[in-house]
């Protein structure tokens, strides 16, 4: 039986799409197909299904997700009764319902509609489907005391209407009233209560969003830059120095469009980063000469600069009533939203009051989902030694938001801290180390010369060596500052890991650094070893690459059952790469007689069950293989690009094993997700790696 969970409130403004948008994250870390209903709809878009087609990336048609226009819904109900009008959404429900295992349900929004007693409504809607139901309480603007009230008023309504409420919600508290908002709310009502405070980096309009409403001209400005959130409003009118003691961070500058030099001085505070600043408007319709808008455009490229027709009394009266929201244009804030939800609600107990049964099959995006839970839950500090490229820096972004672990970001300070001003990010969570002035430095060196020492390697050469970032970073795991290393984005695999078998050096029992890929197909996740990193491993390697893709497959929660790939299966071949395989399989056999492994074996037996029927009927591994060991790089590494991209599987990895600690590396092609992936495997790795997280740097 499909189940659903309602989500619905009391009244408007209660920011109810943070928490649509966290249960939506939980349903799609257990369920397979998750499908949406908004039984009311207003015209125009729907900015929030929109986002979560796109951030969760749904295949439902639009047409399937709406129930009844709010207009037609007072007029069915006026001229049919409430029987019909409810009876109409039913069914409709049902029709949603019939093709996914869980439905979340976004309640009505109290905005502008004719409906009478819409709360009544909700509450039968969700009693007629069979949901649970989360109610939502603004807080915005209240005492402690005046939230618990109206929060309790809120699931006796529900309650009393007959509802299965199975946890409230009150967002938009005061920071420093949540937790006394919380510890009312546990103490008077019968079901988990959560209290999330006001962000004001959702309140936030973006600067696009600005566009749009205003109806703004873009004169200079990138998409990154209209992406930016507007945090203040700062209207020049007052001589430059006085202007610039004004400037907030994140502050959209207002001012007529002939103060060339309010515009040209709040751009190169940007540029020097005190402070950032979202963009600027030019009032009155008026605009600089072509020379200031091109020395504008040099002194902050990216920065939006935009033309109004009207002056700057009537342009603060609109922007003061605009007000951020959560849509597929502005995906920062959909992290932020997340990271308030998950710091800030039980979200296991959650899954388990909305009853959530974890599909059998695994998608790529609930495994992702469960590399980001798992790393949040066991926090280490991972660094990151290219902390200046911008997609590290969007990276590292994500996971500050969602609070998935620490991070340290390596290189020019002043560089790294402009570049992501630029970039309107906040690293306010993130350390950041530069290992050329760093007093790690001398440390650092005098480490490196003792553990090199019969290379050669003196003080004066190791000073200069950990002064490159990767070294540096290599070392800060080594000596329990960090406790993992992700790297790789512009630097080649070569000096990502070199510095870590020269120093952190393989694990007892491992023989040779391998890697593999985590192949996330369309309803499981497959383990390829290894495609990255040995050319061509002899039989013993290949037997400790088996077993250590094993033990990676197991800590990731893929249950290993070994196929040792070649060309030919089971005694039908012969020649020497055969042998190799054949040889490896009985090593692996020998040293872990606890796994299951197979092999020699061809691709095909080994994941196709009527091919395994054919070709090795009696194998405990044939057709259901998990782990696939390949024979050479080769051959792993065209294996693993030809199903990416052929058979849409997402490919993460490649992730390094044997070492003592972890340290990964990236390709230089890799996507923002990947490296957000990457980073909180890593952190899992640690987890399993050492007890303790890493200690702080300076």
């Amino acid at each position: 039986m499909t189940r659903s969970v309602y989500v619905t409130g009391i009244d408007r403004g209660d920011g109810r799409q943070v928490i649509e948008l966290g249960v939506m994250e939980l349903l799609t870390r257990h369920v397979d197909r998750v499908g949406v209903f908004r039984p009311l709809v207003h015209d125009g878009p729907d900015r929030l299904f929109d986002l979560l087609r796109a951030r969760y990336r749904l295949t439902q048609p639009a047409d399937s997700v709406y129930g009844i226009g709010y207009d037609e819904a007072a007029a069915l109900q006026a001229e049919q009764g409430t029987d019909e009008l409810v009876s109409r959404l039913v069914d409709r429900f049902h029709r949603v319902a019939r093709d996914y295992e869980y439905v979340l349900v976004l309640g009505s929004d109290y905005a502008g509609t004719s409906l009478p007693d819409e709360l009544s409504l909700n509450a039968r809607l969700a009693n007629e489907f069979g949901a649970a139901v989360i109610p939502v309480v603004g807080g915005q603007g209240q005492e402690a005391e005046s939230v618990r009230a109206e929060a309790h008023n809120a699931y006796r309504a529900y309650d009393s209407l007959g509802c299965d409420v199975v946890a409230l919600v009150v967002n938009r508290v005061a920071p420093g009233l949540r937790e006394a908002v919380a510890e009312r709310l546990a103490a008077r009502l019968p079901v988990p209560c959560y209290a999330l405070p006001e962000d004001g980096a959702l309140s936030a309009p973006t600067v696009a969003q600005i566009v749009h409403t205003l109806g703004a001209e873009v004169l200079l400005g990138d998409d990154s830059g209209l992406a930016r959130d507007a945090r203040d409003f700062v209207f020049g009118g007052a001589m430059l120095p006085t202007f610039l003691k004004a400037l907030t961070p994140g502050c959209l500058v207002v001012t007529p469009g002939d103060r060339a030099d309010l515009v040209i001085g709040s751009l190169a505070a940007h540029s020097a980063g005190a402070p950032p600043i979202a963009g600027v408007v030019l009032t009155l319709d008026e605009r600089p000469g072509p020379d200031i808008m091109a020395l504008a455009s040099r002194l902050a490229p990216g920065t939006p600069v935009i033309s109004v027709p009207g002056g700057s009394f009537p342009t603060a009266g609109e922007l003061f009533a605009i007000e951020g929201k959560l849509n597929a244009a502005s995906p920062r804030k959909a992290e932020t939203a997340l990271g308030l939800f998950e710091r800030h609600v039980d979200t296991t107990e959650l899954t388990n009051r909305i009853s959530v049964a974890r599909s059998v099959r695994v998608t790529p995006m609930m495994f992702e989902h469960e590399l980001i839970e798992r790393s949040r839950a066991g926090r280490r500090r991972v660094v990151l030694p290219e902390g200046g490229e911008e997609r590290v820096l969007r990276a590292a972004d994500v996971l500050l938001r969602r609070d998935v672990c620490d991070l340290t970001l390596l290189g020019d300070e002043e560089a790294i801290r402009k570049r992501a001003a630029e970039l309107s990010m906040d690293l306010a969570g993130a350390q950041i180390i530069d290992p050329q002035t760093s007093p790690l430095r001398e440390r650092f060196a005098e480490r490196y010369a003792e553990l090199r020492a019969h290379k050669g390697v003196g003080y004066e050469l190791a000073f200069d060596v950990v002064a490159d970032v990767s070294y540096f970073g290599t070392l800060m795991v080594q000596e329990g500052l960090a406790d993992g290393m992700v790297s790789g984005a512009v630097h080649s695999t070569a000096a990502t890991i070199r510095p870590a078998f020269e120093i952190i050096k393989t694990k007892p029992g491992a023989q040779i650094v391998s890697s593999v890929f985590f192949m996330c197909l369309a309803d499981r996740v497959l383990v390829y070893g290894d495609c990255a990193v040995n050319p061509d491993p002899d039989a013993e390697q290949l037997a400790d690459i088996a077993i250590q893709s094993a033990a990676t497959a197991a800590q990731f929660g893929v249950e290993p059952r070994i196929a040792m790939l070649s060309y030919s299966t089971g005694t039908s071949g012969s020649g020497a790469d055969v042998d190799k395989v054949r040889k490896a399989t009985a090593l692996v056999r020998e040293r872990r007689p606890d796994l299951l492994v197979e092999g020699p074996i061809q691709y095909d037996a080994a994941v196709d069950a009527a091919v395994a029927q054919t070709k090795l009927p009696e194998s405990d591994v044939a057709g259901k293989a998990t782990v696939l060991i390949f024979p050479d790089l080769n051959t792993g590494n065209n294996t693993y690009k030809a199903v990416q991209r052929s058979a849409g599987a997402v490919a993460v990895g490649p992730v390094l094993q044997g070492l003592r600690k972890p340290v990964n590396d990236l390709s230089r092609g890799a996507l923002v997700q990947d490296i957000v992936n990457t980073v909180a495997i890593t952190a899992i790795q640690a987890q399993g790696a050492q007890p303790g997280a890493g200690h702080t740097a300076g």
